[in-house]
């Protein structure tokens, strides 16, 4: 069994807004903006611990940006708000010119992302996010994987001199991660050791992964597990590392198959250790409404299709090594 569990479950979007008030009291240069979805992605705690310092510019994120960047060069430091959807499809012009090519440190905190938003249906359901910001000349792109790391991100992101596009969630998932454990942006996190193949996971799908993994290990294969939280700038080095290793690579997120995690990983891969891969993702296709759960089982991104996935790289790894 994993060493990893879980005894409770809260949302990556509650250690947000959480983490905001507490820099809010630890420094009055914090301003928070938002898009009208204030208590959705929980900046209203910021907001009744600090009107004075948050602005609502109403169902507009193209000026939400364009007002945080305002906000930077008048000495603040702005962190923006909205469902993941908005926070990186709608204003991607103003992030482009605005944040990126000036290299305006906002942090544009995304709720909401990904497929398990469920019941919102596909208008609301992020699966491009990470590739669209992923695209953008010095923009940091991250997701956490659960509560604490939510928390350890959003403080850690303080001290940017980047923009950054953290990836949130909406539901209450596991928190396995321990208040404590170090974080660095651009350093993955090796959950669980192992020689056969590796899984590279983000967001909730390391939770997937665990579980995963559980199953493997029970069939004898010996599975190295990373938390992929920082997806760009990616670490190179613990990926080659475990490619080299490991000899098989299996990619997890929540997010289409082209321009996310899976895709940042085969490229440095490619240009430096080709290795079998697979790739767990939405595959091409928008989302629909339902449990999220259901959604991600039917999408092939669940703990079960990670399994599946592991397999079949496996063999393509025994075919690659002639069946030694």
């Amino acid at each position: 069994m994993s060493k990893y569990s879980s005894s409770e479950n809260k949302a990556t979007r509650q250690g947000f807004g959480e983490m905001l008030v507490e820099l809010g009291k630890e420094n009055p240069n914090v301003v928070v903006l938002g898009v009208d979805v204030t208590p959705s992605v929980k900046t209203d705690l910021f907001q009744k611990a600090f009107p004075d310092r948050f602005f609502s510019v109403g169902i507009s994120e193209q000026d939400m940006i364009g007002v945080a960047a305002g906000f930077y060069l008048a000495g603040k430091i702005p962190f923006t708000a909205a469902y993941g959807e908005f926070a990186a499809g709608r204003p991607f012009d103003q992030i482009r010119q605005t944040l990126a090519y000036s290299e305006i440190p906002v942090k544009i905190c995304a709720s909401h992302c990904g497929i398990t938003v469920g019941q919102d249906g596909a208008t609301h359901e992020s699966l491009e996010d990470i590739a669209l910001m992923r695209s953008l000349p010095h923009m940091v792109v991250a997701s956490p994987c659960d509560y604490h790391q939510a928390r350890k991100m959003i403080r850690a992101s303080v001290a940017l001199h980047n923009p950054i596009y953290i990836r949130m969630f909406r539901d209450n998932t596991p928190v396995f991660t321990k208040a404590d454990d170090e974080f660095q942006f651009g350093k993955a996190d090796t959950l669980i050791d192992g020689n056969d193949v590796t899984i590279i996971a983000c967001g909730l799908q390391v939770w997937e992964a665990i579980l995963a993994e559980e199953i493997l290990a029970a069939e004898g294969i010996s599975v190295r597990l990373i938390n992929m939280h920082t997806i760009k700038p990616l670490d190179k080095e613990a990926l080659v590392k475990a490619a080299s290793e490991t000899g098989a690579i299996v990619t997890a997120e929540d997010h289409q198959i082209q321009g996310g995690l899976g895709s940042a990983v085969a490229e440095i891969l490619a240009q430096t250790i080709p290795t079998p891969q697979e790739f767990v993702a939405v595959n091409d296709t928008f989302g629909e409404s339902g449990l999220g759960y259901e959604l991600m089982k039917k999408y092939g991104i669940d703990s079960g299709s990670i399994v599946k996935a592991t397999r079949k790289v496996l063999e393509r790894k025994r075919r690659r090594d002639g069946f030694k």
